[in-house]
């Protein structure tokens, strides 16, 4: 789909609405079907009370009432069968239309930059996928089930009313036109009102999502207190728009109700007249009034549902804007799949910034060579993890070229991208699903005997053996339930799964203690083997075997060679190497 279908709501729902043009139609004919009933029923309870009247017997009356009677019934059966067939209808769509909705939203979101997840809360974006849909859901139930069904009901009323009496007919069209010109007018303002409500129980949605997601720090720094207190803030705002809202709705739905009262008692007023001069049939009379209640109650019931269809619309609206926003970094249309034969990556001539700030890198130019294992350090801020983040292509360049056995990362797909570059972090992030289904997101294709010899590898496979479900373990949000070093171990066990061509670590065994670290560090080292590999490191220790090494400072790679070498001719690498405390990298070096 095309990103401008989410330049306005209609045009979203249209778009979804497509699959199910046949559904749509027969929504539609059942919603204006179910309209004429009421004309129908006013026009037939004239006829079975002039009847009535006009009968000189019980027995004409019996005879003369038999098939008005059979039609009133008919009619009343037809409504039936009219509404369950729409409610079938429904029944059968909305579920998929939903369900399509929040698959393309969840789709979309996920080839968002980095930094829109970085500047919006997990909730809040949760909670803007399912308002969108509901609203969506909403707004598609109301048009065709009520606003159709009302206009056609309004407009048959009006017709038949004609017929009966052209003054009514035309009182009723002025009255109705003004009625739904002023509510319609300040309906407006329910779209505002209803977009600052969404807007509001979504921050509250994201400050309870972040809050909980950091329970354990919450808990440990006794700050549930000033959680709460962090809350009161937006649920006091959430609370002022919602009363706003439905204080303009009562005071909107007062004015609407007096001006139906004043209309109904005119016409009552005018209709006794006119029987009591003759001038009509109590026929006549009872059609008027039924018609004349029924213009009433469509209109009034019409832009209520328009009013309500207002809201939902303005929901959609604001979520739409929230969630689909333009994609920094999107696949071009002739974007091809990255072939990795060898893991050469280059720098070319690249200049990058973040917005806002100071050039990091300028002209960089930089070849790492097939196989080559080399080890980042720096200051932090220095740039190791922008250089790393640059390569998975998480940001897009200002300038220049980064390529991959001469492809440019900019001209192939994300996808093929990412599933080239297996990447262990430092603080590794798994899934609410089982320790099988974390590892196995390495390679979803592996087998038991493969998944089983990664975490072997990891040295994972004797701490989940000691777990009473074992791999089915569940790992909890985040992997709560699992030690830091637990964690690493399972981040490090997928990663050996995918076995990607090229491998970037960060620092992947500072959570570990030192004999498992020495374990994992030669199983790394074997993965290692054959792959281009970047190190991140905070540990200076861990870079000794390394093929290079890159010293960073300020978006600059002022060195460049083994450790042996930058010990022998690179001032700030000796610095560093000379300040570490435990084998650690401070972050800062105090001037002598």
């Amino acid at each position: 789909m095309k990103n401008n279908i989410h330049q306005s709501v209609s045009r979203f729902i249209c778009n979804f609405l497509k699959p199910y043009k046949f559904w749509v139609v027969a929504y539609v004919v059942f919603a204006v079907l179910s309209g004429l009933w009421s004309v129908l029923n006013a026009v037939l309870i004239k006829v079975i009370v002039d009847t009535i009247t006009l009968a000189t017997s019980d027995k004409d009356t019996l005879q003369i009432l038999l098939w008005p009677s059979i039609l009133f019934l008919l009619n009343l059966l037809s409504f039936d069968i009219f509404w369950r067939c729409h409610d079938f209808v429904n029944y059968r769509v909305q579920p998929l239309i939903k369900n399509d909705i929040i698959e393309h939203s969840f789709s979309y979101i996920g080839k968002q930059a980095y930094q829109f997840f970085q500047n919006n809360f997990a909730g809040k974006i949760s909670s803007n996928i399912n308002i969108l849909a509901s609203g969506v859901n909403d707004a598609l139930t109301i048009v065709p089930h009520f606003i159709i069904a009302c206009s056609v009901q309004l407009i048959g009323s009006l017709i038949a009313m004609y017929y009966v009496n052209p003054q009514f007919c035309w009182g009723l069209i002025v009255w109705a036109i003004s009625f739904l010109a002023v509510s319609l007018k300040y309906s407006q303002r329910i779209i505002l009102l209803s977009s600052k409500l969404a807007n509001s129980e979504s921050e509250v949605s994201g400050v309870i999502v972040d809050s909980i997601g950091n329970s354990q720090s919450v808990r440990m720094f006794a700050r549930n207190e000033f959680e709460l207190s962090s809350l009161r803030k937006p649920l006091l705002i959430m609370r002022d728009k919602y009363r706003d809202k439905v204080s303009f709705l009562i005071k909107f739905n007062i004015v609407q109700g007096l001006s139906i009262i004043i209309l109904m008692g005119f016409m009552l007023y005018t209709l006794i007249k006119l029987r009591t001069v003759g001038y009509i049939t109590i026929g006549d009379f009872a059609l008027v009034l039924t018609l004349g209640v029924d213009v009433a109650w469509s209109v009034w019931w019409l832009t209520e549902q328009a009013t309500t269809m207002i809201d939902a619309l303005g929901r959609c609206k604001n979520s739409l804007n929230s969630l689909f926003l333009p994609l920094e970094i999107e696949d071009k249309p002739n974007a091809t799949i990255l072939t990795v034969t060898a893991g050469r990556i280059e720098f070319d001539a690249v200049h990058f910034s973040y917005p806002g700030s100071e050039p990091l890198f300028q002209n960089k130019s930089l070849v790492i060579e097939s196989g080559q294992k080399v080890g980042l350090v720096g200051y932090s801020g220095s740039g190791k993890t922008t250089f790393v983040n640059l390569i998975l292509r998480l940001y897009d360049l200002d300038s220049g070229r980064i390529l991959i056995d001469g492809q440019n990362i900019n001209e192939v797909t994300q996808a093929s991208l990412h599933s080239a570059i297996g990447m262990i972090p430092q603080d590794p992030s798994l899934f609410h699903r089982s320790l099988r289904d974390n590892i196995l997101y390495g390679d979803l294709s592996a087998n038991e005997h493969e998944l089983i010899t990664a975490a072997k590898r990891a040295h994972a496979h004797e701490f989940i053996n000691q777990l009473p479900e074992k791999y089915d373990s569940l790992v909890g949000e985040r992997g709560v339930k699992l030690s830091g070093g637990q964690r690493q171990r399972i981040a490090i066990a997928r990663a050996m799964l995918k076995n990607a061509p090229i491998l970037i670590l960060e620092e992947a065994t500072s959570q570990l203690d030192s004999v498992t670290e020495h374990k994992i560090q030669e199983s790394l080292w074997d993965l290692m083997q054959g792959k281009t590999s970047i190190i991140i490191a905070h540990r200076l220790s861990t870079l000794l075997q390394m093929d290079r090494i890159l010293v960073f400072e300020r978006g600059k790679i002022i060195g460049d060679g083994t450790h042996q070498q930058l010990l022998e001719k690179n001032r700030l690498y000796k610095t560093l190497w000379d300040a570490q405390v435990g084998g650690f990298l401070p972050d800062t070096i105090k001037d002598n």
